[in-house]
Order: C-alpha cells, then sequence, then structure tokens
C-alpha cells in the first residue's frame, strides 16, 4: 500500500522497508503491517496533536514526572508547547512501560524502535501465523474462559508487584497469539504506588477482564479479584506465587456495648468538667473587675 505520510520518515531513516496493510484504527492512533527486512512488524501511528484524543487528565498523569521545568510549566498553562510535551509523555509511557514488563515476564509485545511518533513493535500471531485475534473477536467455551480469566489475573498481579496498573485494560487491549493471551496498549498505564486514583483505575481493569469472561463462564461473576488484590496489596503480602481465591471476607467482630458507653461517659465528664472550669474562670474574673 502507499506509504503513509508519518512513516515516510522510518522509510528515508532505512526502519521500514514498506506497509503491507493497514490493522486498526483507534482513538489514539493508526496501526498498520510493515515489512523489515525479512520481518513482518507493527507500526503505531500516534495521531497528531490536534485529531488525538488521549485520556490525558488527572486520573493518569497525577505521579507522572516530567523532567524539564519549562515542559511541566507549559502543560500546566495548556499551551501549544505544553501540549506537545503531554503528548511526548503520553507516548513515551507506553514505550517504557512496555520495555520494563517484558524484562520481567508480561506477554506483551517486543518493543524494537520509537522515532518520530512511530512505534515499532512485534508483530503478535495466532497458530496459524495470521494476525491474532483480540480477545473480544472470540467464543470462548467455559473451561478456556476460566484459564484465560486465570492467566490474565496472573499478569495483573505481576504488573502490579512491579508498580505498574495498565490503566484501560479490557477484552479490546488482550491479543490471543500462538502462545496464549498478550497485553497491548500501555500510554495509560500509571504507578500504583504514586497515583492517588490507582486503586479506582486497578479494580477497573480488572472487573473489566472478569466481565467479559463471565458471559462464557457465569461464576465469574460472583467473584472479587480485585479487592483481594489489592488487600494484600495494601498490606505489603503480594508476591506472583500468592493464592487468590476471588473472594474479599469481610471479618466483623460483635461491638462491645459497654466499652462504648463507658467510653462515652468518660468523654462526657471530661467535657462538663471543662465547661464548669470555664464558667467558674469567667465569674472570677468578672468579680476581679469589681
Amino acid at each position: 500500500m502507499k506509504i503513509p505520510k508519518r512513516i515516510e520518515p522510518l522509510v528515508e531513516e532505512g526502519l521500514i522497508d514498506s506497509v503491507i496493510c493497514q490493522l486498526m484504527s483507534g482513538k489514539e492512533a493508526m496501526v498498520y503491517v510493515v515489512r523489515c527486512g525479512s520481518e513482518l512488524l507493527c507500526a503505531k501511528v500516534y495521531k497528531e496533536t490536534n485529531k488525538q484524543n488521549f485520556r490525558q487528565n488527572v486520573s493518569y498523569t497525577k505521579g507522572r514526572l516530567v523532567r524539564k521545568g519549562r515542559s511541566l510549566h507549559a502543560i500546566q498553562r495548556r499551551s501549544h508547547f505544553g501540549r506537545m510535551a503531554q503528548k511526548e509523555a503520553w507516548q513515551s509511557t507506553e514505550v517504557d512501560t512496555m520495555s520494563h514488563l517484558i524484562t520481567v515476564g508480561v506477554p506483551t509485545p517486543k518493543y524494537y524502535n520509537f522515532f518520530e511518533g512511530v512505534l515499532l513493535m512485534e508483530l503478535i500471531t495466532d497458530s496459524n501465523g495470521d494476525v491474532a485475534p483480540r480477545l473480544n473477536d472470540l467464543t470462548l467455551s467455559p473451561a478456556l474462559a476460566w484459564i484465560y480469566h486465570d492467566f490474565l489475573i496472573r499478569q495483573i498481579v505481576r504488573m502490579l508487584c512491579h508498580d505498574v496498573v495498565h490503566g484501560d485494560l479490557s477484552e479490546y487491549n488482550v491479543l490471543i497469539g500462538n502462545q496464549g493471551p498478550v497485553i497491548i496498549d500501555f500510554p495509560q498505564a500509571i504507578s500504583a504506588a504514586n497515583n492517588y486514583n490507582s486503586q479506582r483505575i486497578f479494580k477497573r481493569d480488572v472487573n473489566n477482564i472478569t466481565a467479559y469472561l463471565s458471559r462464557f463462564a457465569p461464576e465469574l461473576a460472583y467473584t472479587d479479584y480485585g479487592s483481594e488484590i489489592w488487600s494484600l496489596y495494601q498490606r505489603g503480602k503480594l508476591h506472583l506465587d500468592v493464592n487468590l481465591s476471588g473472594n474479599t471476607e469481610e471479618k466483623t467482630q460483635p461491638v462491645n456495648l459497654n466499652s462504648v458507653l463507658d467510653a462515652i461517659n468518660a468523654t462526657l465528664k471530661k467535657e462538663m468538667a471543662w465547661q464548669k472550669y470555664k464558667r467558674e474562670r469567667w465569674t472570677s474574673r468578672r468579680l476581679q473587675q469589681y
């Protein structure tokens, strides 16, 4: 096919030989299958600033590091330079996250290069060598739905153990490759430790995956892996081999009513004594004035 304008610089630099076809078009980017020597790769072309629809709001950007003072000031002022700096920070988040996760064993496409707003990465294929389908394109048996769910929950745990929350995980961001599910699309990834919205965003990721797979395995709808995993994370007990049940047991103890009443009475006595002291002090001052 004709080489898109945004990919021309990569062809000129010898990073891409030819463009085979367009794979998909989303709100944030367009993805092409390209040939690089003897290999077929993916080229993710981020949309221009005035066309893209990145969810660059405080829920995702809180806690991200912007190293240049001028860039941070421009982003806060929402100037043209600021919008460009914010877009670059958004794109670099995906590159950095993919590079990090693949080293810790999370199944993501292999990163090759990032040049002129184009991300070159591995093309995920199925067992027949065709482009891998997304999870939402498949009809699953209950048993396979449970297998995929268990696998993805394990990857979510692995990411959280390395301080990463995907931020937009759903059936649309999981490919089913020849070796199983592969997680994609990380521009909205956040730090679990540094973003005060991380708990809400994390639970939404887990619930998205669970809700979709429960269409094929209805029992999944009664699980709550998100709360269980986050509780373990907050208590410092989350690790890669943790045993998960999918349930959060609320431990409740009977209220000791006598202790509560004693505490209330003690507080009332202190308050009454304080009020009495203030009245006596006020009366004493008034008498001294006369």
